[in-house]
């Protein structure tokens, strides 16, 4: 709780000398100024606070989806959904708030949560099915009875090597990476946010695949070579663990504790980066992009884990 107190003295030290005022009235108006800007101040620190405090819940929302995929659970709950509109309607109660007030926030912060995992917030409303909020690898399952044994058939990327070069030769790979890469990051580019890191050679190895491409940063532009050589560091893993970070699927800190993932090279360099590729909004990221890295990631660890052995219920 706040509780802001005005000194009417203070408001008498901004008021003008009584010689000078001209106006009766000039004092009270003056004082009211004053006030109104000092609220105002403090109306936008409790504003700030409150991105603040999204932001932390962003974080922890990231972790409890990284913890859900490795347990194998659904990536919606409608029974947390509820527990949370009813915790925060009772708490909205004891601060005054009105339910449709609470209510609102309420759904936004859900949405929210739901738009950093890939999930649409509607999908209940659209198909009546608490089925479809399921993870979408699950509910490949269910429909399709041999998707299982469909996915054995399919070849383990390191037998897609010489049939990728095919399809992707060096020149249309690079003009792909560079195409969405530079969608991907345009506002961060265009804000200077990679301003420092002009010049640097920042390297990804897809080790199943046998790729390797190096993205060195330019005056608000990228430059990709396929292959690249010499890069300051060096992300490297499967192809699989790349589409899961990449997606945010999986946290990073996860992926590389694992030793799923690693990073060469110039770590400060590394961290650098991905700490600021973590502070960029997911849905400022293009939607067909999205689709396609959660879609894709989703797939690739299915297919994994069927290969492995494991069984997909």
């Amino acid at each position: 709780m706040l509780n802001v107190e005005f000194s009417q003295a203070r408001f008498e030290q901004q008021a003008p000398a009584p010689g000078l005022a001209g106006n009766a009235h000039s004092r009270p108006v003056q004082a009211g100024s004053v006030e109104l800007r000092a609220v105002r101040s403090l109306i936008d620190r409790v504003d700030e606070m409150f991105l603040v405090l999204l932001a932390g819940r962003r974080r922890l929302v990231r972790r409890a989806m990284s913890v859900k995929h490795r347990a194998g659970l659904p990536g919606r709950s409608l029974e947390r959904e509820r527990q949370v509109h009813d915790r925060a309607q009772a708490f909205g109660a004891k601060l005054a708030l009105s339910k449709g007030v609470t209510r609102q926030l309420t759904e936004l912060l859900i949405a929210d949560a739901c738009a950093l995992q890939g999930l649409s917030s509607t999908a209940e409303e659209t198909t009546g099915d608490p089925s479809s909020l399921h993870d979408s690898g699950s509910s490949v399952m269910l429909r399709f009875p041999y998707a299982e044994n469909l996915l054995r058939l399919l070849p383990p990327p390191a037998r897609l090597r010489t049939p990728l070069r095919w399809v992707l030769p060096p020149p249309l790979l690079r003009a792909l990476l560079r195409r969405m890469t530079l969608r991907v990051m345009a506002a961060p580019l265009a804000n200077g946010a990679f301003d420092d890191l002009r010049g640097r050679r920042l390297g990804v190895e897809v080790t199943d695949l046998k790729l390797r491409w190096v993205v060195e940063i330019g005056a608000r532009d990228l430059h990709v070579q396929v292959p690249g050589e010499n890069p300051e560091s060096t992300v490297r893993g499967s192809a699989t663990d790349l589409l899961l970070l990449a997606s945010r699927l999986e946290d990073a800190d996860t992926l590389f504790f694992q030793r799923r993932l690693q990073l060469v090279g110039d770590t400060e360099l590394g961290l650098q980066v991905r700490n600021l590729l973590d502070q960029l909004p997911w849905e400022t990221i293009p939607l067909d992009i999205r689709v396609f890295l959660n879609r894709g990631a989703r797939f690739a660890r299915l297919a994994r884990a069927v290969h492995c052995g494991k069984t997909i219920a």
